[in-house]
């Protein structure tokens, strides 16, 4: 998580050599006061080196009787007793050193790895920011630890800091996310991203993000306007293409909108909301001009394993609701193709344009299948019995409606077109009593409904 903080630990491991291109003095390259010290302080070395940390703690007690304001000394007496989980001893000791020498970060860090050991998060939030002045990228363990004690709003700003200044990481993007899955923290989001947007209007990243952010929230009209807004700044870009095509198309340049949306709907950078409503959005602009029905097809074919959302299935409701059956069916036989051919709700739409188109063969035979799939669903039986009824097939619609009869219940509306279409099964077959029977029957349903 915090990739300095451990970086630190093993730097320090290290003879004073390797600290030679350290910004700061390493502790362990100081000039030795005797000889006496000189030996004590490298036995202590020697001694932690080989995991031997109580006589290394003995020869640095020693060393801090010969220079008892000695900051190296200290330090490496917390570093020895961190090693033994002994954190108030080597808290105590990271706190000596910092007082005899405040300037040097390492001492700093030595607190910073107690606090980070022992989950006091508040000290390890107040010693990262006295190392920060030293180096200002450990603004990314303070992130961390902002994130770890649930303070979003810090977290969230030293992000923006860090990002305006440094750059976008792997890691702020991934602590970004989580904070705005949390919608109170969004708005903040927008007006930073808004901001940067000010500062530095060709960089495509903030138009993004910002657009992603307005339609996660299904806030899709500032959506679009944000794409406009990218459109003018960055024409190549493809968020750009969102903007174009509405433009496109309410000038009626329909060439210009359909490759827009063809930009838009290959995109794997763009929202799948703002697809589904430039596919939306085409398919009113066809329905009045049917001659580009061959690009509707095509951008269809875009959708096809799309998890979310039938979009055959959506476009064939379209056109049912416009009265526009034949293609309807066109579309509702497509989605059947492409995903589950026994889709209970697909299935009885298409069943119900087929009826409206007058398509009585079709309509039969799926019926019939259905059938066999729901066995227990009375529509499935009606609509075979109705479309056998149109074909003459009276002896069959018969059989089928009086099967399908016994399995309706509180529903008066369909039980009577039962009883309907069985009087008119019955007056195919030439018997007129059954044929006014079942038709009285049907009319007193349908009074009892009223």
């Amino acid at each position: 998580m915090m990739k300095k903080r451990v970086l630190v630990i093993l730097v320090f491991a290290l003879f004073s050599n390797a600290f030679s291109v350290m910004a700061q003095t390493n502790p362990e390259d100081i000039a030795m006061a005797t000889d006496e010290y000189q030996d004590s302080f490298y036995e202590s070395l020697k001694q932690k080196g080989i995991e031997n940390y109580d006589k290394a703690i003995v020869s640095l007690e020693k060393c801090i009787k010969l220079k008892p304001n000695d900051a190296v000394a200290y330090f490496e007496l917390g570093k020895n007793y961190l090693s033994l989980k002994d954190y108030g001893n080597a808290q105590s000791f990271f706190e000596k050193a910092t007082q005899l020498d405040p300037k040097n970060k390492w001492y700093w860090l030595g607190i910073y790895d107690v606090s980070y050991e022992t989950k006091n998060y508040p000290l390890a939030i107040e010693t990262i920011q006295k190392i920060i002045p030293f180096d200002e990228e450990y603004k990314d363990d303070l992130i961390s630890l902002y994130m770890i004690s649930n303070q979003y709003d810090k977290a969230l700003a030293t992000i923006n800091e860090m990002n305006d200044k440094f750059g976008k990481s792997e890691d702020r993007d991934r602590y970004k996310m989580q904070i705005l899955s949390q919608g109170k923290y969004q708005n903040a989001e927008a007006s930073n991203l808004i901001d940067q947007i000010k500062k530095n209007p060709k960089e495509e990243s903030n138009y993004i993000d910002l657009i992603s952010l307005y339609s996660k929230s299904n806030e899709t009209d500032k959506a679009l306007d944000v794409a406009k807004q990218l459109a003018k700044e960055i024409p190549t870009s493809e968020w750009a293409q969102v903007s174009l095509f509405k433009v496109y198309l309410d000038a009626n340049q329909a060439d210009k909108a359909i490759n827009s949306m063809n930009i838009i709907l290959a995109s794997s950078k763009i929202d799948s909301k703002i697809k589904h409503r430039t596919l939306n959005e085409f398919l009113i602009y066809t329905n009045k001009n049917p001659q580009y029905a061959p690009a509707l097809e095509k951008a269809i074919g875009y959708f096809d394993n799309d998890p979310n959302v039938d979009v055959a299935k959506e476009i064939g409701k379209f056109y049912h609701s416009k009265n526009q059956f034949e293609n309807a069916i066109k579309y509702y036989e497509k989605d059947l193709s492409a995903n589950s051919d026994t889709d209970r709700e697909t299935n009885l739409l298409l069943l119900d344009a087929y009826t409206q188109a007058k398509q009585f063969e079709p309509l039969t035979k799926r019926a019939m299948m259905m059938i066999e799939v729901y066995p227990s669903q009375p529509q499935f039986y009606y609509f075979a019995g109705m479309g056998s009824n149109q074909l003459k097939q009276f002896k069959n619609a018969k059989t089928v409606l009086e099967m399908g009869l016994d399995y309706v219940v509180d529903d008066a509306k369909l039980e009577a077109n039962f009883n309907f279409q069985l009087g008119e099964a019955y007056n195919g077959l030439g018997d007129a009593k059954k044929k006014e029977e079942y038709f009285l029957k049907a009319n007193e349903l349908l009074k009892k409904k009223k």
